[in-house]
């Protein structure tokens, strides 16, 4: 079995830090394209989404399981981040994970971050973290572990790197985060009170990617990630940026040469999905992660993120019947 040692307690001694490359800005990449469709600067964002873009090749298996009627027009996206420039490269991990579902009525938008370390079923490979399945077989390969754990198709998947998300919160003038739980980081010398903190490019990279100065290791981090991308959200969408054509192009130019998107989701796709998303803004986006069972060991003394198989049913029914909103209510969960 492939091992991939992860502790929620110190770190190893030898243990090379990466950092992680966070993906919440691919979401407001579609979103930020709203403002240039508007403002009459489609044809300019389309020449730089599709000129710095990687596209995946085959990122979407063939034996997708087939879409429920009762999804409607909802979509599901895939964000990932790895701990490689190149996600075909073998060193690849799916460090970061997040599922966007996006009801028919796209009046908001859903995003379930996915614990690294859940242990559930690889096709072809059997019970591993799921950050594995970059490793094993590459993007189709993540894709088709999400789908085949939810029983939903997935419709798009997008990769990006740090330092596409540096840029982004960079060329945004900043990101202003309300931060839950007060921390020193332990990979520089920045220290996060509670309350509302403004973060820069570098400060940012290392808030979301800080879990060793929590008893609770990821859980803890995901919980920052989560209030980071509000804060992103709020930023990218306010009238500051939505008016002001410069902001929004260098967001663009900034972040498209680290993105990486599966063959449908160009900028024309890309550009339709962000126009039926013209209505949302951070206080329509509900965040929350994937129920589980808390931390355990797997039978080779793997420390993994028990997954919670009863919520995991809820969710794979909340997507067949386009009903995540009623989910989240009923769960309080949203």
């Amino acid at each position: 079995m492939t091992q991939f040692p992860q502790d929620y307690g110190q770190p190893a001694a030898r243990r090379r830090r990466r950092p992680v490359r966070t993906v919440f800005m691919v979401l407001l990449v579609l979103l930020l394209t709203v403002a240039l469709v508007a403002g009459g600067y489609l044809w300019s964002l389309a020449r730089s989404f599709d000129s710095g873009t990687t596209t995946i090749e085959n990122a979407l298996p063939v034996n997708s399981p087939p879409k429920d009627p009762r999804a409607g027009n909802s979509q599901n996206i895939l964000l990932i981040g790895t701990d490689e420039r190149d996600p075909g490269s073998e060193a690849a991990r799916s460090d970061t994970m997040m599922l966007v579902h996006l009801p028919g009525d796209r009046s908001t938008a859903y995003v379930m971050s996915i614990m690294r370390d859940t242990w559930t079923d690889i096709p072809g490979y059997g019970e591993q973290k799921i950050n594995a399945a970059m490793a094993l077989g590459g993007v189709p390969l993540v894709v088709e572990t999400v789908q085949t754990m939810f029983d939903a198709p997935i419709d798009h998947v997008a990769i990006v790197d740090f330092e596409g998300f540096k840029g982004l919160t960079d060329a945004l003038g900043g990101v202003d985060v309300n931060n839950p739980v007060p921390f020193s980081s332990s990979i520089s010398d920045d220290y996060f009170p509670a309350g509302m903190v403004s973060l820069d490019g570098d400060s940012a990279l290392n808030y979301v990617r800080e879990r060793y100065a929590f008893t609770d290791g990821d859980y803890q981090r995901v919980r920052n990630q989560q209030a980071f991308v509000s804060g992103l959200v709020s930023s990218a969408l306010s009238r500051e940026t939505l008016l002001n054509p410069v902001k929004i192009s260098r967001s663009v130019s900034e972040i498209s040469p680290y993105l990486s998107v599966d063959e449908g989701l160009d900028a024309a796709a890309a550009g339709q999905l962000a126009f039926s998303l013209r209505n949302v803004r951070g206080g329509n986006i509900e965040m929350f992660t994937l129920p589980t069972l808390g931390v355990g060991t797997s039978s080779d003394g793997q420390s993994i993120v028990v997954k919670d198989a009863a919520a995991i049913a809820e969710i794979a029914e909340a997507l067949d019947t386009d009903a995540m909103g009623e989910y989240l209510a009923a769960t309080n969960r949203g």
